[in-house]
């Protein structure tokens, strides 16, 4: 029985040692940074910030961007990103819809825009089909399609990314994550508002795992190192992560959760991959 005890407080002071990731999206980031974007943006004159340690983003250098404005059950409204498909399609994060006492109602894509509340092409929707194994306690199979009524017309500035395929892991490559979230944890309404990108290295599986736990960190997870203070942060849920550039641009991962208690701990960045789920998403285009 004693052994039997110090085995089990092993496994158990082990499993403490992870970090954690967000709980509850909406009610601990998303609503508050929602309210935090529409008070910027109508407080202020525009000239560009977000994303940790990023760039501010040109209009049409991102355009298969779709920022989301999430109306819940709850009335309140909360932020997150998607990216275009196809002419009716949008990728997102299944949390981004629903995570434990959050529940969308609808929601509001923002296409070829630099700003989330005023400007570009803005459709609704409430037909959003998550991953019937979507897990919201460790955010395993955390992606969901938006199903759009109305057609989009691509152009310049709005347009469609490829999905990547394939078996490679990626490690070593750098990637771009794009989004309206954040660009620090301390972000205040004085911090001028617009669409930002942050160049990345794509790093093992084992590595991250080494930060989150292997129950966070499965195979169809994708993680990126967060060196220098660069990576996503609070509002950039269910954006995409790319590499390659022009018509040769594809998407290899589902912005999906960062640490807990913020994004410029250090701590590696995690999204879906992309490769994973290839098939789920053009059985649903």
């Amino acid at each position: 029985m004693k052994l039997l005890l110090l085995v089990v407080g092993l496994v158990v002071a082990a499993s403490a040692e992870y970090a954690e990731i967000w709980k509850d999206y909406h009610e601990e980031f998303g609503i508050a940074e929602a309210a935090r974007i529409k008070q910027a943006e109508q407080s202020m004159d525009f000239d560009g910030a977000r994303i940790v340690g990023g760039q501010a983003s040109s209009l049409g250098q991102h355009p298969h961007l779709a920022g989301l404005i999430v109306v819940l059950t709850s009335g309140s409204e909360s932020v997150c990103g998607s990216s275009i498909v196809s002419n009716n399609r949008l990728l997102t994060a299944a949390h981004c819809w629903r995570h434990r006492n959050s529940q969308g109602r609808q929601l509001t894509a923002v296409m070829g825009s630099v700003r989330l509340f005023t400007g570009g092409l803005r459709l609704t929707s409430n037909n959003v089909q998550m991953h019937a194994n979507y897990n919201e306690g460790n955010l395993n199979n955390d992606i969901a399609i938006i199903m759009l009524t109305t057609r989009i017309t691509f152009n310049n500035n709005i347009n469609r990314i490829n999905i990547a395929s394939g078996s490679s892991t990626f490690a070593g490559n750098t990637a771009t994550a794009s989004g309206f979230g954040r660009q620090g944890d301390n972000q205040g309404i004085t911090q001028s508002q617009s669409l930002r990108h942050v160049a990345m290295q794509v790093i093992t599986n084992a590595a991250c795992a080494g930060v989150y736990g292997p129950n966070v960190v499965i195979g169809s997870v994708i993680c990126t190192a967060t060196t220098g203070g660069r990576g996503t942060c609070q509002g950039d849920s269910g954006g995409p992560l790319d590499i390659g550039t022009g018509a040769n641009r594809q998407q290899i991962g589902v912005t999906s959760f960062v640490h807990s208690s913020g994004c410029q701990r250090g701590q590696p960045a995690g999204f879906v991959r992309v490769t994973s789920f290839n098939a789920w998403i053009r059985q649903r285009l």
